[in-house]
């Protein structure tokens, strides 16, 4: 079996390492604890975070415990790297908010049962520190010229960098002290505008604990013409499926850049190198079909199995079918069609709960006399009541084939298809249900 330190190396993860004959004997014969910290700056993580949680994926698999921390306390002050300007400062409660949905976004890539991960949020020591202690204790250890001369202070010097900025790093590299004294953590892993954070919190356990510890930092991903990874015309591509549904997630993903398809499924799928290789040779329709599969396990890692079925029958049905060969990508879970259009995996009922483009069908014999809308809302799982979509479509947030719906209880029946078998509602902006008539 592959070490995580191959597995790395061949799927394009590793940047920048310290101590690489170590680390690969480290990883290759014992569990270790390592960490990648996230910043709460907002209620959702987005798709430039996916390497940093995919890494600590990839480190649970082989048998190492990754803690994921999220910076409900760094957060507090900003970290300046990759930033020309100064961030927008939160209040405590806006990062105690967003801290909370972190942790639940972060479960569902990461097992933190029975002790196999561990999640944590450097608040609950930063916030506890007395500040002359901690420049008495901490800070005497930094030397104000190396400060300077990292890439992250140096990019901000032209344009100014206050002193609350200043002490990021001392905080960060507390943050790794503070684990390795706890929890036995040795490595942190994280993007390359980190590597002087991490170098900084590996030289002061080297002082005050005189124990060698490592990191590793990660590309910062951009496509092949320069793009900066999860930005798209419409915004940021998030990892919450109320900011980001899966539908549109999966488009982003099925739009990739010829040039990027191979390199995005190494790094954003669990899919096999040895059936990756293959993408060299693709061209036209079958590179077409690997881009099919990316979107869809990349889907499914994000949202399960059942919201990439449904964003890829959903796919199909605007765009039309783009049948995988049986023996491309053998290991993807992605529907295989015997004949276009019709997949072999089952779609769920009409009273699934829905998230982001779903397609449900529905019995042609349930429309011909019409039914009342928020009952329809209600039975396709786009409100949780029918009390909730009253209030909805009363606000005006319901929708028709793109048509506001004015009354309640106005039917929605047969004289709503749309020419192609199908009724379509939206709630809000972002969330739809197309009905597929059948029968």
């Amino acid at each position: 079996m592959k070490s995580v330190y191959d597995v790395f190396r061949e799927r394009g993860f590793i940047e920048q390492i310290t101590d690489e004959p170590q680390i690969r004997e480290l990883l290759d014969q014992k569990s270790i604890t390592c960490y990648v910290g996230f910043d709460p700056t907002a209620t959702s993580l987005h798709i430039g975070s996916l390497v940093p949680i995919m890494s600590l994926v990839h480190m649970q698999r082989h048998g190492h415990r990754p803690i994921a921390l999220v910076g409900g306390g760094t957060a507090l002050i900003g970290d300046p790297s990759g930033k020309t300007e100064m961030r927008q400062i939160l209040t405590r409660e806006q990062i105690d908010h967003n801290t909370g949905c972190l942790k639940t976004q972060l479960s569902r890539y990461i097992d933190f049962r029975k002790g196999r991960a561990v999640l944590l949020n450097n608040a609950d020591w930063l916030t506890r520190l007395h500040y002359i202690e901690f420049l008495r204790d901490i800070g005497r250890h930094f030397s104000v010229n190396r400060m300077l001369a990292a890439e992250s202070y140096r990019i901000r010097l032209e344009a100014g960098l206050n002193f609350i900025e200043f002490n990021y790093m001392l905080l960060q590299a507390y943050d790794f002290l503070h684990l390795f004294q706890k929890y036995g953590c040795l490595m942190q892993m994280g993007g390359n505008d980190q590597w002087g954070n991490m170098v900084a919190g590996i030289d002061l356990i080297r002082r005050i604990e005189g124990k060698t510890t490592y990191s590793m930092t990660f590309p910062l991903i951009s496509t092949s013409q320069g793009h900066k990874m999860g930005k798209t015309e419409k915004g940021t591509v998030w990892l919450d499926a109320e900011m980001t549904s899966p539908y549109e997630y999966y488009q982003y993903w099925i739009n990739t850049e010829d040039a990027d398809v191979g390199r995005f499924l190494a790094l954003f799928t669990f899919l096999p190198m040895e059936e990756i290789e293959e993408v060299k040779t693709l061209a036209d329709a079958r590179l077409n079909m690997a881009k099919a599969v990316l979107a869809f396990e990349a889907t499914k890692i994000t949202h399960g199995q059942a919201a990439a079925v449904g964003a890829y029958e959903q796919t199909v049905q605007l765009f039309g079918s783009r049948p995988i060969e049986k023996d491309l990508f053998p290991s993807s879970t992605i529907p295989r069609p015997d004949v276009i259009g019709k997949s072999n995996v089952e779609i769920p009922a009409l009273t699934v709960k829905a998230s982001g483009y779903v397609s449900i069908p529905i019995e042609h014999s349930r429309l011909d006399g019409g039914i009342p809308a928020f009952e329809l809302f209600q039975d396709a799982g786009l409100c949780s009541s029918r009390g909730e979509a009253r209030r909805l479509i009363a606000q005006g947030g319901g929708y028709v084939n793109d048509r506001q719906i004015k009354a309640f209880d106005e039917r929605i029946g047969l004289a709503d298809l749309d020419g192609k078998s199908e009724i379509r509602l939206r709630k809000g902006k972002k969330r739809y249900v197309i009905l597929s008539v059948r029968g």
